[in-house]
């Protein structure tokens, strides 16, 4: 018997991310919403994730929390899906998924709250400046394929989670390459399914 996946979210987070990946591997979960507040706080959601925040997802014994950490297991933990690229050709694919995590996150994230690093000090964070960060995105973009080659990896789903957001908050740039990158990504159908789904219960509708 295959083990359970409770994935742990909110429709308003980075669950949105994880609920992408589960469904491009289309396998059976059940879903704990947890509401901010109290209950994100509580001693049974910290028991799953110290750190007192979602996603987190509990595969039988195994509890996995952080986005890119989730996608890559899952990945792994479903090969029949081939949202991995197989073990020797992984460059790219943990390349580009660890540059979203690190320093696509912090750029954007900084930029968000009016932050950059002074011009002699950027050697002392892990994106440089926003400018070069851009720069570096659309390196991993350009080719018109996905990240890692012209297959769709769970790579994608966390970089491109990024990217969508990205642009649909007027966070990154509006670049061709991001641009063509995202009407590549909207018209996956596990993206849109997932995509109702969290819509739906953010809206409060069943």
């Amino acid at each position: 018997m295959t083990a359970e996946i409770v994935f742990f979210t909110n429709p308003r987070s980075r669950g949105r991310i994880v609920r992408w990946m589960l469904e491009e591997l289309a396998v059976p979960y059940r879903t704990e919403i947890v509401e901010y507040g109290p209950p994100m706080k509580s001693a049974e959601y910290l028991a799953v994730n110290p750190m007192g925040k979602v996603p987190a997802i509990r595969h039988g014994p195994t509890i996995v929390t952080e986005a890119p950490a989730i996608c890559a297991y899952l990945a792994d933990a479903f090969p029949e899906a081939g949202l991995a690229p197989p073990a020797g050709q992984r460059g790219a694919y943990y390349r580009w998924l660890f540059f979203a995590a690190g320093p696509l996150e912090a750029a954007v994230t900084n930029r968000n709250f009016g932050l950059a690093p002074p011009a002699d000090k950027e050697g002392m964070v892990g994106y440089g400046n926003f400018g070069l960060t851009m720069d570096t995105l659309e390196t991993a973009l350009g080719g018109g394929g996905y990240v890692a080659g012209e297959t769709f990896t769970a790579a994608d789903v966390y970089v491109g989670s990024h990217v969508l957001w990205g642009l649909n908050f007027d966070l990154i740039e509006k670049r061709p390459a991001f641009e063509a990158y995202r009407s590549r990504l909207e018209g996956r159908e596990a993206y849109r399914r997932a995509t109702a789904i969290d819509d739906a219960a953010g809206s409060g509708k069943d």
